[in-house]
């Protein structure tokens, strides 16, 4: 097994020759050469004979053709590290069994017979078949194969890879053989099939592959018969699809999809993530408890395998948290503010009938987000804007770009707006506590006198925490005086800590809890193409476009904003990556590396800044903890979150070493 837990896996439908057994196993071992590097490759349902023999599974010469065939895929397979699994008609004790055969290096390894016999429309196969039922025989005879395990209780194993089989008809079922399959250990779920092709089909077979991945916590492998198994009154499409935990991986062409009318072969493959499967079930109390309930016993059969994949198969989204820009796009879009609103909303229900909802106006993404869900939650219930109390507090690191940003969306939107200037009481504070900011005595200047002493602090000496912290709480003492506070902060900050303890890391309820920096900067420049025009919407462009600052240290001279966050502690598109893999599936920094060099992040990054930037997001993680065990309520959106009344359970001084230790050179 190799170290990030990967497992490359094929669902195949070769050409099929209908009664022609030995052609079926060339055809099949010439796939098998273009697929020699996936660790588990599975064809269709009977594609050894093909699924349309009808009564001819009752000829001895086909079933004789069937074990030669399968002979022919054995040899094939013997210097090859991968498991292999065909379908044939099986006769065992004088009944005949639609089976999957299992075959590694050289060997049959078992065979596991169909359980579920369709016999009602298109379908006859009880005409033919028997189904198992678990009273079979536990061996079945392949002539000079010898005699193999046969029956409906094998699972086959290679290190932490665990494979159930099922065939076609026994997924549609009410209790799949594969749920019990499932709930005795197996992650990787077969299913060979079948299936053919009528209107509106293949969108419910999907749903059923993917539900069912996801019902079990597994990933599974579905691979059909093709349109040269086509005969008589039957076209079969050639659908082969691999999901993981209710996600496609992967999906072949199809017969009667756009612009698809035959090929001879169709396949999927992808990597699957056995590391990602195993935290899922740990993590999912109630599977366990289900797995617990099922007697089912079964035999495990070995087999061997390199299990050498790394993943390149995997498509690694660079940004997981946003929706992709397809046909979900809008409906993921009003999903989200929906959750907020409706949050938010019910927060609002339980105050008194038109307390204002104060909320600080910076004209940054995060504030601009709150105020637009603020903004909405008062359109979707009928409340006046102007009960909206927006407050533009510029300090010393204020630019005019953001100040302006905030006057023209609280004018547009019809909020009731204020502006204060809070740099006064910052200084008389300062004077307060006796601190010189940047080593500058303040305690004899007027306010004047002291910004002109901030503008010649060099660049490069430009830090005091003291300084930045003040700013920060004097707005969140301003705000909390005046009642009920929108807070603003996001999830990525609530991750790295990044925001004053006790500044605009409280309110008294907060929208934008679990929303990571990349999706607020996405769902503002959403809303401005999609909800505005004019005005407003230039201003929220330029809110997005505007670099990423909580401007609490002086510009630079010409006005622009010199306190970069990105610049600080690495870009957020980085962070929001390795909070999505650490927290959801509790990837190693190690793996994190591995799955961002598989990414395609809006710009390059060298090996270096990536392995830099999570070492301080580790570091971050774990050191602000004592933040995050105390944030305001607010609407979980993704499955990401980290409110520790709920997702997220961390001691404030639990220590980084182990995985700051995984990151070494």
């Amino acid at each position: 097994m190799n170290q990030f837990g990967y497992v490359k896996v094929t669902a195949a439908g070769h050409q099929t020759h209908i009664a022609d057994p030995l052609a079926n196993a060339i055809a099949a071992c010439e796939m098998l050469d273009q697929f020699h590097e996936s660790d588990v490759v599975v064809f269709g349902e009977l594609s050894l004979t093909g699924y349309t023999c009808g009564d001819l599974f009752g000829q001895q010469r086909l079933l004789d053709q069937a074990i030669v065939a399968v002979r022919k895929v054995v040899e094939h397979s013997q210097d090859r590290n991968q498991l292999v699994i065909v379908g044939m008609p099986l006769r065992v004790h004088g009944s005949l069994y639609n089976a999957a055969v299992a075959i590694n290096r050289g060997q049959v390894i078992g065979a596991v017979p169909k359980q579920f016999l369709p016999n009602y429309q298109e379908f006859y196969e009880a005409r033919w078949f028997a189904a198992a039922d678990g009273s079979e025989p536990p061996v079945a005879e392949f002539g000079e194969l010898g005699e193999v395990p046969f029956g409906i209780d094998l699972l086959f194993k290679c290190g932490d890879l665990v494979i159930g089989v099922e065939i076609c008809e026994d997924l549609w079922m009410a209790v799949p053989p594969s749920s019990l399959q499932a709930g005795a250990g197996a992650n990787l779920l077969v299913n060979l099939s079948a299936s053919n092709e009528i209107i509106g089909k293949a969108n419910y077979r999907e749903l059923l592959v993917r539900s069912q991945s996801g019902r079990c916590l597994a990933a599974y492998a579905y691979a059909s018969a093709g349109p040269t198994e086509s005969t008589t009154d039957l076209v079969f499409g050639g659908h082969c699809m691999i999901a993981e935990n209710g996600s496609l991986l992967a999906s072949s062409e199809r017969i009667g999809a756009a612009h698809c009318a035959w090929f001879e072969q169709s396949h999927a493959t992808a990597d699957i993530d056995l590391q990602r499967l195993t935290h899922d079930r740990q993590v999912t109390q109630s599977w366990l408890q289900a797995a617990k309930r099922f007697t089912n016993e079964f035999r495990w059969i070995p087999f061997t395998s390199s299990l050498q994949s790394e993943g390149a198969n995997r498509v690694v989204v660079a940004q997981p948290f946003v929706p992709r820009e397809d046909g979900e796009l809008h409906a993921r879009c009003a999903e989200v503010f929906g959750i907020q609103c409706a949050g938010l909303a019910k927060r609002v229900s339980r105050l008194p009938a038109q307390l204002p909802l104060n909320i600080g106006v910076s004209g940054g993404l995060d504030s601009t987000l709150a105020l637009l869900v603020a903004f909405k939650t008062c359109e979707y219930r009928g409340w006046p804007a102007n009960r909206i109390a927006g407050i533009t507090m510029p300090g010393f690191g204020t630019t005019s770009r953001t100040l302006e940003a905030s006057r023209t969306l609280m004018k547009y939107l019809g909020i009731s707006a204020e502006e204060i200037d809070i740099r006064q009481l910052c200084l008389d504070t300062y004077k307060s506590l006796r601190h010189k900011p940047f080593g500058i005595d303040a305690s004899k200047m007027e306010l004047a006198e002291f910004v002109s002493a901030l503008q010649r602090v060099p660049t490069a000496e430009r830090n005091d925490l003291v300084f930045e912290n003040v700013q920060a709480r004097v707005r969140t003492l301003l705000l909390m005086n005046r009642g009920f506070v929108l807070g603003t902060g996001d999830l990525s900050e609530q991750a790295l800590g990044w925001s004053p303890y006790n500044g605009d890391h409280m309110s008294m309820y907060n929208v934008n809890t679990s929303i990571p920096k990349t999706l607020v900067k996405f769902l503002v420049k959403y809303v401005a193409e999609h909800e505005f025009d004019g005005e407003v919407r230039q201003s929220l462009l330029d809110v997005v476009s505007t670099p990423i600052s909580p401007e609490l240290l002086p510009p630079d001279q010409s006005g622009q904003i010199q306190q970069l966050t990105e610049g600080s502690i690495g870009a957020y598109e980085l962070h929001d990556f390795f909070l999505y893999h650490f927290v959801r599936f509790g990837a190693t920094p190690r793996k994190i590396l591995h799955l961002a060099s598989l990414a395609k992040f809006s710009k390059p990054y060298s090996a270096e800044e990536i392995r830099a930037t999570l070492r301080t997001f580790v570091t971050r993680f774990f050191s602000t903890q004592f933040k995050r065990s105390c944030v305001p309520d607010g609407p979980k959106v993704g499955t990401v979150s980290l409110s520790p009344r709920g997702d997220w359970r961390m001691p404030s001084d639990a220590e980084a070493q182990a995985w700051l230790s995984d990151l070494a050179d």
